[in-house]
């Protein structure tokens, strides 16, 4: 975490009257449509600088999203890609046991001492597989990251489920072995 977060959140009880965790607690008991709504509840309702309402109504959505909402969300309007991205998963969990699969907002980021892999859906048709595999030829199929950037060395466009072939399988291994 960001140490000016961190001291952010360590003087959120003495600067504001409650910890993290109890002002999530407030926060759990209302509805807002907006952030700002959040944000502006807790500047005239409790005194609390903008700050610091900024930080725990941010911290406050990261939170109340399981990792299983946060998956549904990126899928919304593209669930025909869903058998794809399950069958990605069930790929790399035969790896090993010390795969870890870390949905984000937009993203799935597969890991195992270091990221290796991300999955995206990309479009309405496309998931882009992001794959970290230092000094490897691009080709056709395995292109450069593109979208990526330097999270990954490579980016393979995804559309159905017969593409996660033993060409792919074998990228996604070696992506693996070298994140040891």
């Amino acid at each position: 975490m960001d140490l000016a977060l961190q001291t952010m959140i360590d003087n959120m009880p003495e600067k504001t009257g409650k910890s993290l965790k109890e002002w999530k607690a407030v926060l759990k008991t209302m509805t807002f449509a907006k952030h700002s709504e959040a944000v502006n509840f807790l500047k005239s309702e409790h005194k609390v600088t903008h700050g610091f309402a900024n930080t725990i109504v941010s911290l406050s959505k990261e939170e109340n999203n399981s990792p299983e909402d946060l998956v549904q969300n990126q899928y919304k309007g593209k669930e025909s890609l869903f058998s794809i991205y399950e069958d990605l998963l069930k790929i790399v969990k035969k790896f090993g046991a010390d795969v870890t699969i870390t949905p984000k907002k937009t993203s799935v980021s597969i890991i195992r001492k270091k990221q290796f892999a991300l999955i995206k859906p990309a479009t309405k048709t496309r998931i882009d597989l992001g794959l970290k595999i230092k000094d490897k030829p691009i080709t056709n199929r395995l292109e450069n990251s593109g979208p990526f950037g330097s999270m990954c060395t490579h980016r393979v466009q995804l559309t159905e489920t017969s593409q996660l072939d033993k060409e792919l399988i074998l990228w996604l291994k070696e992506a693996y072995t070298k994140a040891d």
